[in-house]
């Protein structure tokens, strides 16, 4: 398997940016790390060699950028505003730096695929709405989706509001976000094990608005044996590709 760790200057954030590359060729795929996790966490937690399949056949391509998580929405010192403004940079980071680099170097023009784990699919689901024209695709695993996780009451913050897909998603009426909604692929899965009380509610909680929308997703409920855990993530991600290659969307 081709593997590199790089590293670029993110003027959006003022520091030097790490993050990985597995494979050749392929859609390429952004992992958001979990809580606080680095761009290493994907491979050593085993889910690039739970997917190396799809990788070695040149499907898809993995970039597992470094977080700031910690300076951001896990920051307990700061406000909830302030939480959101240095997630603003990251989200620009992503957007503007880390992602063109990958269309330059890739010669990729297409929409690519967010996925991520426990933060990591919040940090999915996030970019995915927000971004519907760079992500078409996203496989969101053990999430919650409502920024009142991290933040406490925001008392209506835009900031806040505008990473917290479970608000601002009952409140979205633009036919340009709507309209590539419905056209993208939506993965959104959870287990009702160990430790998933929380993200179980809040994926039925955004399976409601994703009903109210009108926008077709795929919320996959697993039993109640499956644990908020990386031996089940290493489960669900393939299984989840293996369903996008069926369906020609890698």
């Amino acid at each position: 398997m081709h593997f590199e760790r790089r590293s670029h200057w993110s003027g959006e954030l003022g520091r030097e940016m790490y993050f990985n590359i597995y494979g050749h060729a392929g859609k390429p795929v952004i992992v958001f790390p979990s809580s606080g996790g680095s761009q290493n966490e994907y491979g050593d937690f085993g889910m690039i060699e739970a997917c190396q399949s799809f990788i070695d056949r040149g499907l898809v391509q993995f970039y597992t950028p470094d977080s700031i998580d910690r300076e951001s929405w896990l920051a307990e010192s700061k406000s909830g505003h302030d939480m959101a403004l240095a997630h603003e940079a990251y989200d620009r980071y992503i957007i503007h730096e880390l992602a063109a680099l990958i269309r330059y170097e890739s010669d990729w023009q297409g929409p690519m695929m967010a996925t991520g784990c426990s933060m990591g699919a919040f940090h999915t689901v996030n970019f995915a709405l927000r971004h519907p024209d760079l992500f078409d695709v996203s496989i969101a695993l053990s999430g919650v989706y409502d920024a009142r996780f991290f933040t406490g009451e925001y008392y209506g913050d835009p900031f806040v509001y505008y990473n917290s897909p479970i608000d601002y998603l009952w409140n979205q009426e633009d036919p340009w976000f709507l309209d590539r909604y419905r056209q993208n692929h939506f993965i959104i899965a959870v287990g009702q094990g160990a430790w998933e009380a929380p993200h179980v509610v809040d994926t039925l909680r955004l399976k409601e608005a994703f009903e109210a929308k009108s926008i077709p997703a795929w919320f996959d409920f697993w039993g109640n044996d499956v644990a908020h855990d990386w031996e089940w993530w290493r489960v669900q991600m393939p299984y989840f590709l293996g369903k996008l290659e069926e369906e020609g969307q890698i």
